[in-house]
């Protein structure tokens, strides 16, 4: 039951709403209390300087007796004293111990306002005030103001008795709103939860409320976001598995049908060889392209290791060339290399090998015989830029940026005859960007192309120091 969210939140929102009442009612009620009792005490001071400065102008019996009588009949209690401290009248009596405290406190100087002898209406008896009585210029006497505590007592009483009803009233309100919140609050959250169990059982979601402009509607265009990247992705992987099939399948069929031919009686040795060339080509092909899937899937689960070091770029590529060269020369392709001898920079040699040979091999499966293939490399301003250029028929300008991507062909039956499996530039991107640069593809068709690989410059790449 408490581990839905709707229930923990509004179980903290009436925690928060409960604690926040406590506190203003304890506040308002000792505030009040105490302003009911400054008020009671103001009074009580207020009349007994009223009763002083009535017997300050005409202090005789008649005054003093219309005093004690008027006090005789409200609730609270006048007692006159003398100069000396003796008592000259009062309206009630009193508790002989207060009355010894109130004469002891004649010893006293007052002031003229008057003062208040005890306020502690919670802990005594009584509330006391004192107004001096000063005649002809002489101390003459004191009025003592006595009111019961009770009175302030039965006032706080009262209205702690409608603080508590108006409280639980609170309390009462807030349990019944409190489910209406949350429920207003978590609504688009469920909303939410179940356009998620759309996404995982694989259906589009819908409902999702993406025009409010709070944090639930980031939410909400995250949520459709995501949705469309999975949709994406459920194509790509569909198609990606498509094409694994479709190039497994061709070199498989190969093999196999090739395989029966060799192994049926009657077949003469020299179509044996023949079927074994064609076996071996298919099983070579299918070897290749196995070992680039693998190297894609390590780059998907972790992306391409790399090792960097410094690179002398001229070594690199002679390396490269050495490998290609019979190739280029019988297909009657010229190959030339333009790179510095003092080009060093930081690459991992192993891996930016592979992405020199992928290209060249690339560039020379649409190089015509004749025409010239180069590779060069020069220091631009933010780094390194190696081109390899070929004189082939170029690339349609709408498929410059897709080549890229994996198992596309500009000419599905050229690439097939060619022996592609449209992944060599597919593995190329994956490694260039694991060094941090970029690879496009630049052509016109019939003009050939160029294939830009552009890496940043980093801080421990290094020249020639009197190239600066």
């Amino acid at each position: 039951m408490f581990s839905k969210l709707s229930i923990r939140l509004g179980l903290l929102l009436f925690s928060i709403l409960l604690v926040i009442e406590i506190l203003l009612y304890a506040v308002l009620y000792v505030s009040l209390a105490d302003e009911r009792a400054d008020e009671v005490i103001g009074q009580l001071l207020a009349r007994g300087n009223t009763h002083r400065d009535v017997l300050e102008d005409h202090f005789d019996d008649v005054t003093l007796n219309h005093v004690v009588m008027m006090e005789s009949a409200s609730d609270f209690t006048v007692v006159v004293t003398d100069g000396r401290g003796g008592v000259l009248d009062r309206s009630g009596g009193v508790d002989p111990a207060l009355l010894k405290d109130i004469l002891h406190s004649d010893e006293e100087t007052v002031p003229n306002a008057g003062r208040v002898l005890e306020s502690g209406w919670r802990d005594h008896e009584f509330i006391v005030t004192d107004s001096p009585l000063t005649l002809e210029g002489r101390h003459s006497g004191h009025v003592y103001m006595l009111a019961p505590s009770s009175m302030i007592r039965e006032t706080v009483g009262d209205m702690r008795r409608r603080f508590l009803s108006i409280g639980a009233f609170s309390v009462i309100l807030t349990i019944l709103v409190i489910p209406f919140l949350t429920r207003f609050i978590t609504r688009p959250l469920i909303r939410m939860k179940r356009v998620t169990e759309q996404l995982a059982s694989g259906n589009h979601p819908s409902g999702l409320d993406t025009s409010r402009s709070d944090e639930l509607g980031d939410l909400a265009r995250s949520i459709g976001k995501l949705s469309n990247d999975l949709e994406r992705m459920r194509e790509e992987r569909n198609e990606f598995l498509a094409s694994v099939a479709h190039e497994l399948r061709t070199p498989i069929t190969y093999i196999k049908g090739y395989a029966d031919l060799a192994s049926k009686t009657g077949t003469d040795c020299q179509s044996r060889k023949e079927y074994n060339v064609i076996i071996r080509d298919q099983a070579g092909h299918l070897n290749r392209l196995v070992g680039q899937l693998l190297d894609l899937a390590r780059s998907d689960r972790q992306g391409f290791a790399v090792s960097l070091s410094s690179v002398s770029l001229s070594s690199l590529a002679e390396s490269v060339l050495s490998l290609v060269g019979p190739a280029f020369h019988d297909k009657g392709v010229q190959l030339s290399c333009r790179i510095p001898d003092d080009l060093i920079t930081e690459l991992d040699a192993g891996r930016f090998q592979q992405v020199l040979l992928n290209l060249l091999d690339n560039a020379l499966k649409h190089t015509p015989s004749g025409k010239e293939v180069t590779l060069e490399a020069v220091r631009a301003k933010k780094g390194l830029r190696i081109t390899v250029m070929d004189e082939g028929e170029g690339i349609p300008e709408g498929d410059q940026s897709a080549v890229f991507e994996r198992f596309y062909r500009v000419d599905k039956s050229r690439s097939r005859k060619s022996g592609g499996t449209g992944l060599g530039l597919a593995i190329v991107k994956e490694i260039v960007e694991a060094h941090g640069g970029t690879i496009s593809a630049e052509s016109r068709t019939g003009g050939g192309t160029v294939m830009k690989i552009t890496l940043e410059r980093r801080r421990e790449d290094g020249a020639n120091p009197a190239r600066g």
